[in-house]
């Protein structure tokens, strides 16, 4: 079972989902904006992809910048709270296969767990 965190508004997301669904993987789809993803998830998801929160962070979103989440004292604590407030500031799409885990960015990257 292959799971993607997607958000259909992005073309990495939807292109990603296309290779996957080509594949015929098994599939699990989150819309991770409508069923936000919580800390134990979002804490999961970060050791299986073996990244820190800042790099999975958006720092082009609004509530990047209106929350000061790119100065030196934010904490990665911090960091996985804002993402779970604000589930756009998680980079996009995540998808998972046990215990592996990449971002779609480029799309091409999910073959590396399929």
């Amino acid at each position: 079972m292959i799971t993607i965190y997607h958000n259909p508004r992005c073309s990495k997301s939807r292109q990603t989902l296309e290779i996957l669904q080509s594949e015929k993987v098994d599939l699990n789809i989150v819309l991770y904006l409508e069923t936000p993803i919580d800390k134990p998830t979002l804490t999961s998801l970060l050791a299986k992809l073996n990244m820190a929160p800042r790099e999975i962070i958006r720092r082009t979103e609004s509530e990047f910048k209106e929350n000061k989440l790119g100065a030196p004292e934010v904490t990665d604590e911090q960091l996985i709270n804002a993402m779970i407030q604000y589930p756009k500031l998680i980079e996009r799409p995540i998808v998972v296969s046990d215990n592996k885990a990449v971002i779609g960015r480029p799309p091409e990257n999910v073959r590396e767990i399929m």
